[in-house]
Formats: C-alpha cells, structure tokens, sequence
C-alpha cells in the first residue's frame, strides 16, 4: 500500500465568509482540502447560527494565529426583544417573555452603559472548558459551572436600526466578549429580555475591507483531485492567489528589518539588536534583508538583556528575541 498523501506546505492566510448553520471546524476541515494542505487552523470560532469572517492559517502560518485569536472584532447583531432563551441566541429554548414598551432613547440609553471596559460573565452556552469539556457539554446535561466574570471592553456599540421589537447593532469589542451575552444583559437591563437572532463577524483587527470567500466560491476555484492524486500533480494556482502574506496575522504588530547576520542570528534561536521604537514586552515582526526584498522570518519579544550573551552585543542596546519562526527555507 502506498504512503498516504499528507498534503502540500502551502503558506498564507485566507479570509472566509462562513455562511449560517456550518460549524466552524468543519469548514475549516473543508478549506484544508480543498488547498491540498498539510496543516491548517482558524483564528477564533463562529457559532454554526453566526456567518462572517473566520481567518484560516495554513501551513506556516498557523504559528501566527494567536495574534488574530487576541484580536479585536467587530459584529453587527440583530437583538429580538421580549424573548430570552436559554442560549442567548434563536437555537435555545424560551426561558421567559415579555411586552415590549421600549423607546428609541431607552435602547440608546442602555446601550450606552456597556460601553468601556467592564466586566461580563461567559455563558454556558459556551466553548469554555472546564475540566477538559466545553462549558456547553454540561449545559445540555443540565448542569451550572461556576464561572468567574471576565474584563472585556466594548470600544463601540451603535444602534443602526431599531423597530420596536428588533434591533440592529454595530459592536466593536476585545476578544472573548460574547456578543451573546452582552444582547442578553442588555434585554435584562431593558426589562424585557433579548436574544441574538442574527449575529455577522465584519472584522478581525485590520481586516475590515479586503475581499473574504464563500465556500461555494472557493468549490468553484478548486481543481479536480481524487485521493490518490499526489498534490505536486495539481495545479492549485487559482486557490494560491486568494491567500493572504505568511504573516498576514501578526501584521498588527511593530515591524522590524534586520541584515542577513542578525537575521542568521535570530533563525538559530539567538538575540538580535532591537533597532524600533517600542515598550519593552512587545512583540515584533522579524524581515530580513535578502538579495533586495524583504523576507519575514518570524515574531520577537522586545526584551532588555538577551539570554544568550555574546561579547558582539553591548548593554546599550535592547534585543528581540525569538517566539515563532518561520521555516529556514523560505
């Protein structure tokens, strides 16, 4: 029997529309092969009733994920009031109903006071896990899981529409905020109670604009393949050409350029020479200077003293010092 084909070393980030009803893991699954790729990952999970971007890191560029995971979002919801459900969301099962006697100016008021940094309480409906299980798992059984509250800050919340018993809002909030949750104590706050019953994801950090993909459009794209295939066979240009840089999730962070030698340096696990202006802690985009071009060869941390000293290197100066690579052949 031959060897099983374990995918190609595709490099990039691609930004996908998930669409309603798909689990964010299954679409994942779906785009790695399509891509014919060996490795793959998203930035932060959408739930099968949310649609919107969902970034997936192939190949390298999963090392960079965690960037887009602690990433701030932007959401635009639709909040049905006089309703709570158990999920927060149109999936759950009612839990009380209200009349709804709201005013324009009482819904703007309210939403007003979850603005800033605060404190809010994950749901249990939630993939939170405690205890090696997902905080959801122990909801459907019935059982409660103490929670601690969270701070999360909510840097924009705006009403766009509102017909009395709906609403439509634009929220921009740090990571691990449940949109959710927030809709939920906002129909508590009001009286009347709320749910979720259309939630978008329109950004993840600095991707507000650029083009995202449906899965229907990346089928269309995809070339003709059976198992037995290898992947060098195929030719995968169409799909390659809608992926964003290696880095493109850690393009957040403060740029550094380095010679070949502190490049050398940095690619064997040693100190470079910080030469950027930023707080001691932060963490740095690497490019070395190749034949001409810019070539990115993974995040630092802007420390004080390197770990590894060396007689070249003098107390003056601050290091990076290497947290992800690239691979050496890049």
């Amino acid at each position: 029997m031959g060897r099983r084909n374990k995918g190609r070393a595709i490099h990039g980030m691609l930004l996908l529309n998930k669409g309603l009803n798909e689990s964010s893991n299954e679409v994942l699954q779906q785009v790695k092969r399509l891509f014919g790729a060996a490795k793959a990952g998203h930035t932060g999970a959408l739930d099968p009733l949310a649609s919107g971007m969902l970034p997936i890191c192939l190949g390298e560029a999963t090392k960079f994920s965690q960037y887009l995971l602690d990433a701030d979002k932007t959401y635009e919801v639709e909040a049905t009031f006089g309703v709570r459900t158990t999920t927060s969301d149109a999936d759950g099962e009612v839990v009380s109903e209200a009349p709804v006697c709201l005013t324009e100016s009482q819904l703007l008021d309210a939403i007003q006071s979850f603005k800033g940094v605060g404190q809010q309480v994950p749901s249990m409906y939630s993939a939170l896990k405690y205890q090696g299980k997902p905080l959801y798992w122990y909801a459907r059984r019935g059982e409660t899981i103490d929670r601690p509250a969270r701070e999360i800050t909510v840097f924009d919340y705006t009403l766009t529409s509102f017909t009395g018993s709906k609403a439509t809002m634009r929220i921009h909030c740090s990571k691990g905020t449940y949109i959710r949750t927030l809709i939920d104590d906002l129909g508590q706050l009001l009286g009347c109670g709320a749910f979720v019953s259309k939630l978008h994801r329109v950004s993840v950090a600095q991707y507000a604009h650029q083009p995202m993909y449906t899965m229907a459009e990346l089928r269309d794209l995809a070339p003709a393949r059976d198992r037995d295939t290898p992947v060098e066979s195929v030719n995968y240009s169409a799909l390659d050409a809608l992926l964003l840089p290696l880095e493109a999730a850690a393009m957040q962070l403060p740029k550094m350029v380095v010679d070949r030698q502190q490049g050398s340096r940095f690619l064997h696990g040693q100190s470079a020479i910080c030469n950027v202006q930023c707080e001691l802690g932060s963490h740095i985009r690497v490019y070395q200077q190749c034949e001409g071009t810019e070539q990115f060869i993974g995040v630092g941390e802007h420390i004080d003293k390197p770990r590894d000293r060396s007689p070249s290197l003098f107390d003056q100066h601050t290091f990076v010092t290497p947290k992800r690579l690239t691979v050496r052949d890049n």
